[in-house]
């Protein structure tokens, strides 16, 4: 009985950890177009980024991360016979919880990327266009749509499917970045 509460604390800080993921980069977005503004408007909308920026990244995304790393391994170690040897022997046992294993570090690697990102702007540095940020908006998407698929049709797919299929996805959402960018631009003449 306490293993389903555990996982499903574990599934609810999931999303509310890839909401914080999805929202921060559009407020660096934002506050990215923000700083081309000319003054004070460029001040206005930079200082409420500011606060609505640290407010997500600190008050949710980054204690949903923390759960979510909580609650995971504790799902892991349940459902599992409850030993250490036995998260091991399930881990090896079963090819896709590796590969979803392999995501996940990614998705925190791309969760600290975001944490230099907010240090940077907090500083009032902008390496990044905003072209450039919503593009890598989308890593959060393709990490979420691998994990998802890996979790629920597991051995129903092939490994080799699976990735043309996430490589087709990709190849879709570029292609769907690339034409809002073009209508966006049109709009602006």
């Amino acid at each position: 009985m306490l293993s389903f509460y555990i996982k499903a604390l574990h599934i609810i800080f999931i999303v509310t950890w890839f909401a914080g993921l999805f929202y921060i980069v559009r407020l660096f977005i934002y506050n990215a177009e923000a700083n081309d503004k000319p003054e004070p408007e460029r001040s206005i909308l930079q200082n409420q980024f500011s606060i609505m920026i640290k407010r997500l990244w600190f008050g949710i995304t980054w204690p949903s991360a923390v759960l979510t790393l909580i609650f995971g391994p504790m799902t892991w170690y349940l459902m599992s016979g409850s030993t250490v040897t036995g998260m091991w022997n399930y881990a090896t046992s079963q090819p896709w919880m590796i590969l979803k294993l392999c995501f996940v570090t990614g998705l925190f690697t791309y969760h600290f990327s975001l944490h230099a990102l907010y240090k940077q702007q907090a500083k009032g540095i902008f390496k990044y266009s905003s072209g450039k940020l919503r593009v890598w908006n989308e890593v959060a998407t393709v990490f979420l749509i691998a994990v998802v698929m890996l979790v629920v049709v597991k051995q129903g797919m092939s490994l080799v499917w699976g990735v043309c299929g996430l490589l087709a996805f990709v190849v879709v959402l570029m292609t769907a970045i690339r034409i809002y960018k073009k209508v966006r631009e049109g709009n602006n003449s």
